[in-house]
């Protein structure tokens, strides 16, 4: 793990910001500089956002998403387009895009830019194109009006299907060509020269990319940390940026609605001023065969055309029996009516009409009726006596209050995209090096080496140290807590490895002392329980390394049976003196005394496990086995119980081999010792009798050990 982490330090402050500016800026340049190409040669692509993919592979998310909105962004605030900010949401996602794919390696490969090239198109052209259509209507952008004019013609799509199908079309010709040039820009940089602008953000010792990946392939056990934060700061942004834009929303809508307002009662003010009170009833009766008719309602018109969305100009005279038209100008597509024409009132106006009767004032009027939804208003015009003789109307269409509000809401939200996953790249961007990689790393190194051995806890302790976490945060607190505990950890293990070893080391003592004191009582039997022991023990490897019953020789196994091996014959002291040193043969009594060893043996060492519960069962019963049953033989003649085959258990079936062969070289108050080869001899003829013809072939194949261990005088200890 230590040799993981980089040499702590990397690049100063002001370096990673200049490269990171640096990058910015190329990528904007490229941009522009694509864009402005695309402007003098009047080809039918976009090529403006070569320096967003740049940005992207080079660099990542967040110096992609701050070129693709540089160049939108920079065109509204200088006026060049103020639509541009429109687009900037498909800048963002071409650069997520790149960035996901180049992440993942894919634009090395032939299908991966094929899929890139692909999403990058359905992104610029038919989301793009539902924009445009929001925007512009069926009109279509420069690059593929062409293309979606021909589709309709030719074709016959739908406007909106004509959209969506040449903008997809002719980004995939664009975006094929600004992803081989983004691809020759960035494979042109060396090697070292590409890995400078991969800013990291360390707030610890950086890791290394192996580390990295371990790290980001660890799941969690339901979601992990930048999920939950992504999800965190999603939520907050969507409700944060929904209220903002339904706000902006009614505030434009209000807004542009009171400039109406304002304007329409302009007019009609102007259009009052226009006339005279007192030649309302000439106007009406006359009509056009009145030359000043005709100058007043060229000029009406006049005032109707300077805005595209005043949809009527008109003076109505307001009688009990409805309204009766004195002028009314309205659009090409406006039917108007004569002087003289009565119009009923509208249902909308029945409120009103006792008001406008009375040559009363009414606040500006919005309906949606006969005439479509307009708003209205009505400024009195009066005579040289003061007296209300008709009102001058003037209608604006508020169909263009919404149109102007979808493109505005489009507008704002295609904006808030592009600005939330800015806002949501650094969020993340901050948090991996804050909290999400300190965490890590520390669950990594603690996972690491979860061993509680000493060598596995002092690694942790040394490579925490070297993790110098700095965050400033809880984070860091943790990390020193965390630090400080490992550390007392591993001296605490050190001091109960210390006491253990003491432990074990007076248990190994207790036990040659008891097995000594049994010993003692035979004259004859000498170094029987050490040497036991060691046959056991060169028994016990051998099989091992013959791969012999494999599931039951583990390590702790064989450390028991080692161990507890000198106890075999602890029952013995049960057994009289007199039988133990007999020089002649034991009578059927004293023999029956004498196998009662056995039973007895287990029946103390039950005694002690009853009394030391829970201490190490495992060593304890390994001792019992071995008291009980060791002799007991494979074909199942022997005592106490008559087990045969691998019912035996396999610790007793390998002490049968070494206490036999021990007995047959030994002295014994009844027998000279055999030879060796002789004692071989007889453990090989009882192979798969006596014994066990594995556990015995075993000893066999390392008979030159036993030999040596026949031969040696051991001292006091166990080796």
């Amino acid at each position: 793990m230590r040799e993981t982490l980089k040499k702590y330090g990397g690049e100063k402050n002001y370096t990673k910001a200049i490269v990171f500016i640096g990058l910015i800026a190329a990528g904007t340049l490229i941009n522009y500089l694509g864009a402005t190409f695309v402007s003098v040669t009047g080809i039918p692509v976009y090529l403006d956002v070569i320096g967003t993919m740049v940005a992207s592979m080079l660099g990542g998310y967040l110096p992609g998403i701050t070129v693709g909105l540089l160049g939108p962004a920079m065109n509204t605030l200088t006026s060049s387009d103020p639509t541009a900010m429109s687009y900037s949401m498909l800048n963002v996602l071409i650069a997520i895009i790149t960035v996901f794919l180049s992440d993942k390696g894919q634009l090395e490969k032939a299908h991966g830019v094929m899929t890139a090239i692909i999403l990058d198109a359905a992104v610029g052209g038919i989301i793009g194109g539902i924009i445009t259509w929001f925007i512009y209507g069926a009109e279509g952008e420069d690059a593929s009006s062409a293309l979606v004019h021909g589709l309709r013609a030719n074709m016959g799509m739908s406007a909106f299907a004509a959209e969506l199908t040449g903008g997809f079309f002719v980004d995939v010709a664009d975006k094929a060509i600004s992803l081989f040039l983004a691809l020759t820009i960035v494979y042109l940089l060396p090697v070292k020269f590409r890995s400078i602008f991969k800013i990291h953000a360390w707030r610890q010792a950086p890791l290394s990319s192996e580390v990295l990946k371990s790290i980001r392939k660890k799941r969690s056990r339901q979601l992990s940390l930048r999920i939950k934060l992504v999800t965190l700061l999603t939520c907050a942004a969507l409700i944060i940026g929904v209220s903002a834009i339904y706000i902006c929303y009614l505030m434009y809508f209000n807004s542009t609605e009171d400039h109406h307002k304002i304007y329409a009662m302009g007019t009609a003010e102007m259009v009052a001023g226009m006339l005279d009170g007192n030649r309302i009833d000439e106007y009406l009766n006359e009509g056009e065969s009145n030359p000043d008719y005709v100058t007043v309602k060229s000029n009406l018109t006049k005032i109707r055309n300077s805005a595209a969305f005043t949809e009527y100009v008109y003076v109505y005279k307001i009688l009990p029996d409805g309204c009766h038209v004195v002028f009314d100008v309205a659009g090409e597509d406006g039917v108007v009516s004569s002087p003289g024409d009565v119009i009923e009132f509208d249902d909308s106006f029945s409120e009103y009409i006792t008001v406008l009767l009375a040559g009363g004032r009414i606040d500006p009027i919005i309906t949606d009726d006969t005439y479509g939804w307009l708003l209205t208003v009505y400024e009195p015009i009066v005579n040289s006596a003061g007296d209300v003789t008709a009102y001058a109307g003037v209608d604006i269409s508020m169909d263009s209050l919404r149109a102007e509000s979808r493109r505005y809401i489009v507008r704002v939200i295609s904006a808030f995209v592009g600005i939330f996953a800015l806002t949501l790249a650094i969020g993340l961007y901050l948090a991996e090096y804050h909290v999400i990689l300190p965490l890590n790393t520390m669950a990594y190194t603690a996972s690491k080496f979860s061993d509680h051995k000493e060598e596995a806890l002092q690694e942790t302790a040394d490579v925490f140290k070297h993790l110098l976490i700095y965050t400033g945060d809880e984070t860091e607190n943790l990390y020193n807590a965390f630090t400080d505990m490992t550390e007392e950890n591993l001296e605490y293990l050190k001091d109960i490895q210390k006491k253990n070893l003491m432990i074990n080391q007076m248990q190994d003592a207790l036990i040659l002392v008891l097995a000594d004191m049994v010993e003692s009582r035979d004259h004859n039997t000498g170094d029987h329980v050490k040497k036991t022991a060691e046959y056991v023990k060169i028994i016990m490897d051998e099989m091992v390394k013959e791969g012999l019953y494999k599931d039951e020789l583990t390590d702790k196994f064989r450390h028991d049976v080692y161990r507890s091996a000198p106890l075999h014959d602890i029952g013995k002291i049960s057994v009289s003196d007199v039988i133990l040193n007999k020089n002649g043969k034991l009578t059927d009594e004293e023999f029956a005394s004498m196998k009662g060893h056995t039973t007895v043996g287990a029946q103390i060492l039950d005694r002690v496990m009853e009394t030391v519960p829970g201490y190490d069962e495992g060593y304890l019963n390994e001792a019992r086995t071995m008291a009980l049953y060791h002799h007991e033989k494979w074909n199942g003649t022997g005592y106490p119980t008559g087990l045969s085959g691998t019912d035996i258990p396999l610790s007793a079936r390998i002490m049968a081999v070494a206490d036999v062969f021990d007995a047959l070289v030994s002295d014994r108050s009844y027998k000279k010792g055999f030879s060796f080869e002789k004692s071989i001899g007889i453990i090989q003829e009882s192979l798969g009798t006596h014994f066990d013809p594995l556990v015995a072939q075993a000893f066999l194949n390392v008979q030159d050990k036993a030999k040596e261990i026949m031969n040696v005088h051991y001292g006091d200890h166990l080796t």
